[in-house]
């Protein structure tokens, strides 16, 4: 297949998404900020052109570990290296548990700004080929939208975080393994 032949492939990953399914899989003998992006894009998209690479994710609260915060601020850095790397941050919210001193996070926003992203792109003509790295039913509308213009959706998500609607609504589903990630992490 010739150059000119070739697809254009956008790969949209929801990074909190990624890193548990990560975490699930190798435990913490393997780190995140080892983990190969531009590699894992390629290796998704085969022998076609990956023209860009979406990572939703959220600043980390510095007052509650400043240490993480600034670890994560490095990773974010070293992504935005990537070639055609967008780095799209969401907000991170603070959620009390009723009747104790005790909170936690959730992400607002991520999904929906993937969502949006891959619409807009699809709209702009700006790939054919796009690969969701979720496993959320939640982004059938999304796809569903995505598929009216003529482009193609593979769906990349991880054991037992994975929605049957999605992959049924994706013309491919791949299930990210140990094996297949492996490879994927600098020395």
């Amino acid at each position: 297949m010739g150059i000119f032949n070739m697809k254009r492939v956008a790969v949209f990953i929801d990074g909190n998404n990624f890193y548990f399914g990560l975490r699930k899989l190798f435990g913490k003998n393997k780190s995140l900020k080892n983990f190969d992006f531009a590699k894992f894009a390629q290796f998704l998209a085969g022998k076609e052109k990956v023209t860009a690479i979406y990572y939703y994710n959220a600043l980390l609260d510095k007052e509650h570990n400043s240490k993480k915060y600034e670890s994560q601020k490095e990773f974010f850095e070293k992504l935005k290296q990537i070639p055609n790397f967008h780095l799209v941050l969401c907000k991170l919210l603070k959620r009390s548990i009723t009747g104790t001193n005790k909170f936690y996070y959730i992400i607002k926003e991520d999904d929906i700004n993937m969502a949006v992203d891959m619409v807009e792109n699809a709209c702009d003509n700006n790939f054919d080929i796009a690969i969701l790295v979720s496993g959320d039913g939640d982004f059938v509308p999304a796809v569903r939208s995505v598929k009216k213009k003529n482009k193609l959706v593979k769906n990349v998500y991880f054991k037992n975080s994975s929605s049957r609607n999605l992959k049924n609504f994706c013309d491919e589903s791949l299930e990210l393994t140990k094996q297949t990630l492996e490879e994927l992490f600098y020395s």
